[in-house]
């Protein structure tokens, strides 16, 4: 079941939807569940809702899945550049394509943790703490939810980051790193697929050389160092669309929730 209602994104005093998948029985049992949230949360359960008319299937994979839990998609700003902005966590390099959007990556998450979740585990039956609680997301979604493992670490023990657009902010991105205390429990899943990869010479070879590799070797590389489990994943033709997102839902679910 997918229950969609609206909630004030207190930031800009504006609507942003909370997309709530309940797992089968929610009803019926007395059950509490872990929680993973997701950015662009329109993208998820039905290609109806979806920017570009596909979304993740994530209901139909939640449905046959092993392990229940709730999912929350957070929907963001739908108006000119909104998301971009809502979903940045740092200041852009000067000069980079970013650096004309103002950063309220920090007060939307700012606004997960002490409403949207406060909420989430007031309204429905969850297991609230860290360990049970994740993150996920793609492009400026797949940032912040690296964002939230590394800066939000005391709320967020698991972060599922596809096509992270992450070049444009490494320095602030790897301070964070070695500066915020990160639990070993930490799981991160990395990837990026071929056909997005800047500099990548072959889309039909796992990419071990472009600027998108190195970015995100970086990356895995410092959270490793703190003690993380990082999966780094090269989706060998893959693109920067919600239809190959779809195809590593399986892989970083099971990453960083069964094994």
């Amino acid at each position: 079941m997918v229950i969609k209602q609206d909630f004030l994104y207190s930031p800009k005093g504006a609507n942003r939807p909370l997309h709530i998948y309940l797992p089968d029985g929610y009803e019926s049992r007395q059950d509490c569940y872990p929680v993973m949230y997701f950015f662009d949360g329109h993208n998820l359960f039905f290609d109806s809702d979806a920017t570009y008319g596909k979304c993740w299937g994530l209901k139909a994979f939640l449905d046959d899945w092993g392990k229940d839990m709730i999912v929350v998609g957070l929907e963001c700003g739908h108006d000119g550049d909104e998301r971009l902005s809502e979903y940045l966590p740092y200041p852009a390099d000067r000069g980079s394509w970013f650096d004309r959007f103002t950063p309220m990556g920090d007060a939307t998450m700012d606004w997960i943790v002490n409403e949207v979740k406060p909420y989430i585990d007031g309204q429905f039956r969850t297991i609230p703490f860290r360990e049970c609680t994740g993150i996920a997301g793609s492009s400026m979604g797949g940032v912040m939810s690296l964002y939230a493992a590394v800066a939000y670490n005391r709320w967020f023990s698991k972060a599922g980051c596809l096509s992270s657009a992450i070049s444009f902010c490494m320095e602030p991105l790897m301070a964070d790193i070695q500066r915020c205390p990160i639990s070993p429990d930490t799981r991160i899943y990395l990837s990026w697929g071929t056909r997005e990869a800047h500099g990548v010479k072959n889309p039909q070879r796992e990419d071990t050389s472009s600027w998108t590799y190195r970015c995100n070797k970086r990356a895995a590389d410092g959270v490793t160092q703190k003690g993380a489990v990082v999966k780094l994943r090269c989706q060998v033709g893959g693109a920067h669309c919600e239809a190959d997102w779809e195809k590593l839902v399986p892989e970083f679910m099971n990453f960083l929730w069964m094994e």
